[in-house]
């Protein structure tokens, strides 16, 4: 006779796994910083694969970027610089992703807060109506807020459902409305008037951010500019003359200037992504 078993339940699968990981805890060095901002880019980004996918792709089209160039223009330094550029290719394209993915959450929160604040009128629980609200909205903001619930049914209370939206999103605001959600589940107080004035303080911030971008947009796409016309030239002057890099190297002061420019290259790319980033969070 056959024990039985108790089967697996769909909603639940997943909640309680171990997230692949690279970064450790406690540990302040320089590698396992990036490690962690691997793993927030993979989380954040909702592509939903294993790290170690998006390192074999860069992997393969370091290799597949690498040999076309080797092939077009036998020359080691411009292959190099291919496969260094083809293996930062599947990075480049998450980031977008998150940044897009991000966007539209910060567009979506104003409205979902809007419509649990409706939701608590009606004299639900604040569970009820976050599950409610939940499989109301739509990805990417949507899945978030069920996979919240979905602690809530295992028995977390409100803090720690809440906990790790923040950093599964990337999105300020989202730590706002936990905390919000974990006062009044403290202290208590009017849940609805609390939802209404966040939803119209985050609205607001939204206008703001958009009429800030628009005035900076000529300033941005000059920034953008200043960092892609150098390798852009470059590019024109190796597909010009195969030679070209070949020559600039053979003497010691052109390999030592190339080498300045690209570091002050790289150098200046990072001081401008960190200004619009601090921009865009301020």
């Amino acid at each position: 006779m056959d024990t039985p078993v108790i089967s697996q339940h769909t909603d639940f699968s997943g909640i309680l796994r171990e997230r692949e990981s690279y970064a450790s805890e406690n540990d302040e060095s320089v590698g396992n910083q990036i490690n962690g901002w691997f793993d927030r880019l993979m989380l954040q980004c909702g592509w939903g694969v294993s790290p170690e996918i998006v390192l074999l792709l860069s992997v393969f089209f370091a290799v597949i970027v690498g040999g076309l160039v080797f092939v077009i223009q036998e020359d080691l330094l411009a292959t190099s610089l291919a496969g260094m550029l083809g293996f930062l290719g599947p990075f480049l394209v998450a980031m977008f992703a998150r940044g897009r993915r991000q966007q539209k959450m910060s567009q979506q929160l104003p409205p979902m807060i809007e419509e649990l604040a409706r939701a608590a009128k009606t004299g639900r629980s604040l569970e009820n109506c976050l599950a409610l609200v939940a499989n109301d909205t739509p990805a990417p903001l949507g899945p978030e807020m069920q996979f919240c619930t979905r602690k809530l049914n295992l028995g977390l209370n409100i803090e720690d459902a809440m906990l790790d939206l923040p950093r599964r999103t990337g999105v300020v605001a989202t730590s706002l409305l936990a905390t919000a959600l974990g006062v009044h589940r403290q202290n208590g107080g009017d849940l609805v008037k609390v939802l209404e004035r966040l939803a119209e303080t985050m609205r607001d911030r939204l206008q703001f951010q958009g009429r800030l971008r628009a005035a900076t947009a000529a300033s941005r796409a000059t920034a953008v500019l200043m960092i892609l016309l150098p390798p852009a030239i470059l590019a024109f002057f190796i597909f010009r003359d195969p030679e070209y890099l070949t020559k600039l190297l053979q003497s010691t002061w052109g390999w030592r200037m190339t080498i300045t420019a690209f570091f002050l290259e790289f150098i200046g790319a990072i001081f401008v992504w960190r200004i619009l980033k601090g921009s865009e969070q301020s």
